[in-house]
C-alpha cells in the first residue's frame, strides 16, 4: 500500500457537521440529502480530527429525516404575502469506534481503536464509500504479520475486503461462536479448524457432542472427485459397545482419574444422614490405597506428597471390599460380646449407589477401563497422544461424547478438561505449547451457575478455573452454543472476542449485550436479520466491529440442516433401518457387532 493518504474527500463527498457529542456516540446533521440515502445502517462516517491528518471514525446506528414548516423567501412579484414552506431536518447517529491518522510518527495511514479526542461541534462530517471504502477496509489487516493472519471470510460493506483477525489475540484471549440453530455455527467451527490447521503446529481438541466434526477426520468424497486429505484425528469416548474389543482412538476415563468431590457428586447422597460418614470413609480408603500402589511401583518421591485427589491408579474392587468391611465391622462389646462398628450399616446406600454406577455399561469408560489402564504409565501415554502427537496425526483432535451419558456428561468435560490443564500448569513454562479447547454445545455441561447441580458445579469449576488462568498457561477456550442466554455468565464474560451469528430469542440477544460495552448496543439490534453464514465480528481480535460474510468450509460437518420438504417427496421411510435402530438402542451401541 503506497503512502499517500487512504481517507481522501471533497465537496460532494461531505454529509455534514456535528451537532451533538456525548462519551460515544455522535449526531450529524446532514447539509447534503443526496447522500442520505447511501448512509445506511452500519455504515462507516469520518469526522474531522483535531488536525487536518485526523478523522475519528464512525458506525452509523441511526437515520432519520423530519419535516418542519418554515418561512419562504418573499416572492419579489407579491412582497407582502409570507409563504410557508415543508423543509427536511436530516440527521445520523453514529457510534465512534476508532481513530485514523495519515501520518503519527514514521507511521502512515494508521487505524487505532478508540477515539483519542472527543469530536467538536460544527467539525465537518463525510461518508465513507467507494474508493475510500475500499482503501480503508483494506488497512485493517495490513499490520498483521503473515503469521498472525485468520481470514474468516470477507466485509459485508465492502465484498473485496477480506475479513482478517489476528489469530494471536483470538484464541489467547477466549472466544465465543454463538448463534441459533442453523445460523452456520458448525460452519464456523469447520472453517476455524481448517485455518488453524494450516499451521504446523495447531494443538485443539474439539468436545463434540453430536459426532458433526467426525468428518474432519474422514472426510466424504465429492461428487465426481477424491475425498479431501483429513484435518483432524477422530477420538471417541468409550461407548457399551467399545468395552469388549477397544480401538486405538478409543478413550477410557478411569474412575481414579476423578479427584474427591467429582467422584462423590456421582454417588453420594447428600441428604443421606450418614453422608458426611460415607464421604469419610470413602476418602480414608481411596488415599489408602493409592498410597499402596505407590509403594507397589516404588515411587517413594510422590508417595512423599500425594493427594486423595492425584491421579494414581487402584482397583474399583478393593475399594467395595473395604468399604463392605465398615459397613458389616463388629468391634468388642462389654460383656466380652461383639457390637456393631462404627461404621456398621451406615454405608449401605453408598455401597449400593456405587455398584450400581459400576455395573451400568453406560459408564463403562469410567468404571469398566481396560487392564491396561491400571497401569502407572498408562496416563503418561494418553496425555502425550492428545497433547503431543506423533508429526504425521494431526494436532487437531476431535473428541466424540454423544454415547457419554447426559446425567454424568459434565463431570466426564470436566475431568477431560482438568486433566490436560494440570498438565499443562505443571509443565515446565519453557515446554509448554498452547491449546484450545473448543466446547461445542456448551449448554449442556457449561449452565448458568444457579441452576447447576452438584455434578455440574463440578465440570463448570474446572472450566471456569481455565477461563480465568488458562491464558497465564496457554490453554484457551472456543466456546459454541444456540443459547447463549444457558451459558456460565463467568466463561462468557472472560471471553474477549465473539463471533455472533444470527440470534432470534430475546434473552439470548440481551446476554451478549449485557457482555458487549454500551457503545456497541445498536451493532447488536440487527443480530435477528443476519443471513445464513453472516456474524458479527468483535473483540480484541479485530481492530473495526464488523458484519462479515464467512467462507465456507472445504469439509462440511455433518450438521447440515435437512431439506424436509424436498425429501417427504423423494424419500420413503427405510422400515428395515428403524427396526435396526431399536436394536441398537437397546445395545446402547452404534457399532454393527453385538454385545455378548
Amino acid at each position: 500500500m503506497s503512502d499517500a493518504p487512504i481517507l481522501t474527500f471533497d465537496a460532494p463527498s461531505k454529509l455534514g457537521k456535528v451537532v451533538s457529542v456525548d462519551t460515544s456516540r455522535v449526531l450529524i446533521a446532514v447539509e447534503n440529502a443526496a447522500l442520505l440515502p447511501r448512509a445506511a445502517v452500519g455504515s462507516l462516517v469520518a469526522i474531522q480530527g483535531t488536525t487536518a491528518q485526523e478523522f475519528l471514525i464512525g458506525m452509523t446506528e441511526r437515520v432519520t429525516r423530519q419535516l418542519r414548516e418554515q418561512t419562504a423567501q418573499p416572492d419579489p412579484m407579491a412582497p407582502t404575502t409570507l409563504a410557508v414552506e415543508v423543509v427536511p431536518d436530516d440527521a445520523l447517529r453514529a457510534v465512534l469506534l476508532g481513530t485514523y491518522r495519515t501520518i503519527e510518527g514514521t507511521v502512515r495511514n494508521r487505524f487505532k481503536r478508540g477515539a483519542d479526542s472527543f469530536p467538536q461541534i460544527d467539525r465537518d462530517c463525510f461518508l465513507i464509500e467507494g474508493g475510500n471504502l475500499q482503501r480503508f477496509m483494506g488497512l485493517l489487516g495490513k499490520d498483521l504479520d503473515e503469521k498472525q493472519r485468520l481470514e474468516l471470510g470477507h466485509f459485508v460493506i465492502d465484498r473485496s475486503a477480506a475479513a482478517i483477525a489476528n489469530g494471536d489475540r483470538f484464541f489467547q484471549r477466549h472466544a465465543a461462536i454463538l448463534g441459533s440453530t442453523g445460523s452456520g455455527k458448525s460452519c464456523a467451527v469447520s472453517l476455524i479448524l481448517e485455518r488453524a490447521h494450516a499451521r504446523k503446529h495447531a494443538n485443539i481438541v474439539v468436545f463434540d457432542m453430536h459426532g458433526e466434526y467426525a468428518s474432519l477426520a474422514n472426510p466424504p468424497a465429492r461428487e465426481g472427485s477424491i475425498a479431501p486429505p483429513p484435518i483432524a484425528s477422530a477420538f471417541k469416548i468409550a461407548g457399551p459397545g467399545d468395552l469388549a474389543k477397544p480401538t486405538e482412538n478409543t478413550l477410557f476415563l478411569p474412575y481414579w482419574l476423578l479427584n474427591r468431590e467429582e467422584m462423590l457428586s456421582m454417588i453420594l447422597d447428600r441428604s443421606d444422614q450418614n453422608a458426611p460418614n460415607q464421604a469419610a470413609r470413602f476418602t480414608t480408603h481411596v488415599r489408602g490405597l493409592k498410597d499402596t500402589t505407590l509403594k507397589d511401583e516404588k515411587q517413594e518421591t510422590v508417595r512423599a506428597t500425594f493427594t486423595v485427589d492425584s491421579p494414581v491408579p487402584y482397583k474399583l474392587t478393593d475399594l467395595l471390599v473395604k468399604l463392605r468391611e465398615d459397613d458389616t465391622g463388629m468391634k468388642p462389646g462389654t460383656a466380652k460380646a461383639e457390637i456393631k462398628g462404627d461404621w456398621n450399616g451406615k454405608l449401605t446406600r453408598f455401597i449400593s449407589r456405587l455398584e450400581a454406577k459400576a455395573e451400568d455399561r453406560r459408564y463403562g469408560f469410567m468404571f469398566k477401563p481396560p487392564d491396561a489402564a491400571l497401569k502407572y504409565d498408562w496416563l503418561a501415554k494418553q496425555i502425550v497422544n492428545l497433547l503431543a502427537p506423533a508429526n504425521e496425526k494431526p494436532g487437531i483432535k476431535v473428541v466424540d461424547f454423544s454415547e457419554v451419558p447426559s446425567d454424568v456428561l459434565p463431570v466426564v468435560t470436566g475431568v477431560f478438561a482438568r486433566m490436560l490443564y494440570d498438565v499443562q500448569f505443571w509443565m515446565q513454562p519453557e515446554k509448554r505449547t498452547p491449546f484450545v479447547f473448543v466446547c461445542d454445545e456448551a449448554h449442556l455441561y457449561l449452565p448458568v451457575r444457579e441452576d447447576a447441580d452438584a455434578v455440574e458445579k463440578q465440570a463448570l469449576y474446572s472450566f471456569e478455573r481455565i477461563a480465568k488462568e488458562g491464558r497465564k498457561y496457554g490453554v484457551s477456550l472456543l466456546v459454541v452454543s444456540q443459547r447463549p442466554s444457558d451459558v456460565s455468565r463467568t466463561i462468557l464474560s472472560q471471553c474477549n472476542n465473539f463471533l455472533i451469528l444470527r440470534l432470534t430469542n430475546d434473552q439470548d440477544q440481551n446476554v451478549v449485550r449485557r457482555l458487549m460495552p454500551d457503545s456497541l448496543a445498536g451493532v447488536l439490534d440487527g443480530l435477528p436479520l443476519l443471513d445464513t453464514g453472516e456474524a458479527l465480528l468483535l473483540g480484541d481480535a479485530i481492530l473495526l466491529p464488523a458484519r462479515i460474510k464467512l467462507k465456507f468450509p472445504a469439509i462440511e460437518p455433518l450438521s447440515q440442516t435437512r431439506n424436509f420438504w424436498q425429501e417427504w417427496g423423494e424419500k420413503a421411510p427405510d422400515s428395515a433401518a428403524v427396526a435396526a435402530a431399536v436394536e441398537t438402542l437397546r445395545r446402547q451401541s452404534r457399532t454393527a457387532a453385538k454385545i455378548a
